[in-house]
């Protein structure tokens, strides 16, 4: 590890001493201010609180163009089953393995918190020979590109932007898929469960998750599927009653553990056991390539700690059929670039609690019409059961520009560096290059960065030679820039 490396994850390390999910980063947003102040940086906000640090050009490129330098301040919380990390207040523990960076038991935020560091240690670095710099830092970037959407009209003034939160150094992102999310609701009838029936709890946990842009073509396993579908198999032969359904996080990561309580008559408790003995065997063998700890197990609850609501017999059936007709996964491969996802969707989220259902759905596409029918899909099946729909979170795609001024110089730097041609590629994902594409007309990004493994899981894993590269392709791209 060089020198240079090892300031931009000390950098890091301090970044992530900061709990910072996202809506949560007023404390990482002071602590950035704070810095910048101290090292006699310009600093502004606007209304949302995302954040710009000025950094003034080097002697002969006063007259270059303005360079925005730009990542998210935000990152996805999540955590395996069995770690106690508060994510309002515990750091994140990195731990070093061989050549990667991880985290214990939760996301470990190089998502984008390696941008904030690099970002840090190109406003520290005197040496450095680049244009006028604008460090943008937004919010809220993990649930919808809400910090971008908000960005107030001049608050940036260069017209070039190197965003760094793409995941593979030496590729370069010239587009994204545009996205939405689809919630349902649908009030429930609940009745009191009759004194002689017996309460399970059924859970599927231990899936890998993972990124829903840029993992959902893996064919991982979404754990709020597996349990419909289990639940479907208890359904046809005992006829159940659910008291609860709890699955999924945030609409960006696909499902990793589900949980269902339900009731049966004490009859039925062999078959049920049975049932979900030959479904596990079903699933892990469906799954044996991707999911290698997938666990799904049934256990009796002692009905006195346990709510004595639950569904109807035939209100549980629509809901679970409901959650079946649901889409999950990819729907549509890209006729323009090779292996990319063009459209798919993630049930992301399921919970019933206080006689309300609610299901979160995130659709995503790089053709917008074909988005809108995603949506549709999701509606539709929605209706059927007579269920409410709204939208959020939505922003159009960003669509490749292959013949950018800002993508040929990035080649050609990348080239003469490296001695080898770099990738250039769209995403599945969505990009903050979306929203502030369209809010500022004329403006020309490249997305790059280090290469991470597994983003929005506890999995996640920051290649650390690869900080390296990206390091030193950034100080040529700039210096490339004088008048």
């Amino acid at each position: 590890m060089n020198e240079k490396t090892r300031e931009i994850l000390d950098f890091f390390k301090e970044i992530s001493s900061i709990p910072r999910c996202s809506r949560n980063e007023q404390n990482i947003s002071r602590w950035l201010q704070q810095w910048a102040e101290n090292n006699s940086l310009e600093v502004q906000n606007d209304a949302t609180g995302n954040l710009k640090i000025n950094i003034g050009a080097s002697r002969g490129y006063e007259n270059a163009p303005a360079i925005v330098f730009q990542g998210h301040m935000d990152m996805v919380c999540e955590k395996s089953r069995d770690s106690n990390h508060d994510f309002t207040k515990d750091p994140i523990q990195l731990i070093y393995d061989g050549d990667w960076l991880h985290a214990d038991g939760t996301t470990l935020g190089a998502d984008n918190g390696i941008a904030l560091a690099m970002g840090m240690a190109l406003a520290a670095e005197s040496s450095a020979e680049h244009p006028s710099l604008e460090l943008l830092f937004t919010v809220n970037e993990e649930t919808g590109l809400n910090g971008a959407k908000q960005l107030e009209p001049g608050f940036i003034k260069g017209k070039i932007l190197l965003n760094v939160d793409s995941e593979t150094e030496g590729v370069f992102t010239v587009g994204c898929a545009g996205g939405r999310d689809t919630i349902i609701t649908y009030q429930l009838n609940v009745i009191q469960l009759p004194k002689d029936m017996e309460l399970f709890k059924l859970t599927v946990q231990g899936l890998n998750g993972g990124h829903s842009g840029v993992d959902i073509h893996r064919q991982r396993a979404n754990a709020n599927k597996i349990l419909a579908r289990a639940l479907h198999q208890l359904n046809t032969s005992c006829r159940i009653q659910l008291a609860s359904f709890q699955g999924g996080t945030s609409h960006n990561a696909i499902p990793r553990d589900a949980s269902a309580t339900l009731a049966c008559q004490p009859a039925q408790i062999s078959t049920m056991q049975q049932i979900v003995s030959e479904f596990k065997q079903t699933v892990q063998k469906e799954y044996a390539l991707a999911e290698k700890n997938m666990a799904l197990s049934l256990a009796q609850i002692d009905k006195n700690s346990a709510d004595q609501l639950a569904l109807t017999a035939d209100e549980t059936a629509r809901v679970i059929h409901l959650l079946l007709a649901l889409p999950h996964g990819v729907r549509d491969m890209s006729l323009i670039f090779k292996d990319l996802v063009e459209t798919s969707c993630n049930l992301a989220f399921v919970d019933i609690k206080n006689s309300t259902l609610q299901i979160l759905t995130s659709q995503r596409s790089s053709v917008a019409s074909k988005l809108d029918d995603m949506a549709a899909t999701v509606q539709a099946a929605a209706s059927l059961l007579g269920a409410e729909t709204r939208t959020e979170n939505e922003y159009s795609p960003w669509q490749p520009n292959m013949d950018s001024a800002l993508l040929q110089r990035c080649k050609d730097v990348y080239q003469r560096l490296f001695n080898q041609e770099p990738v250039v590629e769209a995403i599945h994902a969505g990009l903050e290059c979306a929203v502030i594409g369209s809010k500022y007309e004329g403006i020309d990004m490249v997305s790059f960065g280090a290469t991470l493994e597994n983003p929005h899981s506890p999995n996640e894993r920051l290649f650390i030679p690869s900080i390296e590269r990206v390091w030193t392709f950034l100080i040529a791209l700039l210096k490339s820039f004088k008048s």
